[in-house]
């Protein structure tokens, strides 16, 4: 049976307004979680769009949460080692987990550097180990962006591990970069209590729109597959990527 989530859509200025809003309901998400069962687990991507978003949080918002109760993993992770450039770990960790009094034993990052069928699978033990049972584990907060061609942490249209229905993890060759990731699937994510996605630039507005107002369509990215099973779906998004919406909510 299809899910019938409503996601709620905010149309913002630009990227500094997305970033500030993101950084808000990350607050208001981790402050709930930890208030009403002593922890905050999240999910969060890489990119170039959430850099920012981290940036705030590891300044003018890092005052307001108490980070020894919160466990972070990653939806996804590029290939690579901890201090590549192209390592989501390296690139969330500089901007915000560095400034933050966060335990390193609450950092659960996926290890770019090993082989990336064998760390898919230890990545999935580590976080059914963390929920300490054999269901998909619920994430109170997973972050996602999207790409111009509709993807979503690494799940590529086309990609076989779309499909995937039991694993929580996979690995996942990009023909088109020609490198190796390993990300969360859909299964994991759409278990998720809150999963919000910022979405910025004029390039994503074809894709957006497809996603947001045809129900048909939507189907063929893996953006548009991501539907909460009993959760809420928020898409904040800058004016260039809502340039095609018929609808627009502020």
């Amino acid at each position: 049976m299809e899910n019938s989530v409503t996601p709620r859509v905010y149309v913002l200025p630009d990227l500094e307004a997305i970033s500030h809003r993101a950084a808000s309901i990350f607050i208001e998400t981790a402050k709930r979680a930890i208030a009403q069962k002593g922890r905050f687990m999240a999910a969060i991507s890489g990119g170039s769009t959430p850099n920012r978003l981290f940036s705030l949080l590891g300044t003018d918002y890092a005052g307001m949460l108490e980070w020894q109760y919160a466990d972070f993993f990653w939806a996804d992770e590029r290939c690579v080692p901890k201090d590549h450039k192209d390592s989501n770990f390296r690139s969330a960790y500089e901007a915000l987990f560095s400034k933050v009094p966060l335990p390193e034993r609450n950092l659960h990052r996926i290890r770019g550097e090993e082989n990336p069928q064998e760390e898919a699978v230890r990545y999935e033990e580590e976080i059914r180990t963390t929920w300490g049972g054999s269901e998909p584990p619920v994430f109170d907060l997973i972050m996602l962006g999207m790409g111009e061609d509709g993807h979503t942490a690494s799940l590529f249209p086309g990609s076989k591990s779309v499909e995937e229905t039991v694993r929580l993890t996979a690995a996942v060759y990009a023909e088109r970069l020609k490198s190796w990731r390993i990300t969360l699937t859909l299964p994991v994510i759409n278990n998720s209590r809150d999963i919000l996605f910022l979405v910025s630039g004029r390039s994503k507005a074809e894709v957006l729109k497809d996603i947001l107002e045809d129900s048909d369509r939507k189907k063929l990215y893996p953006a548009g597959l991501v539907m909460p099973v009993n959760g809420c779906l928020t898409w904040l998004i800058d004016k260039d990527s809502s340039v095609n919406l018929t609808e627009k909510t502020p």
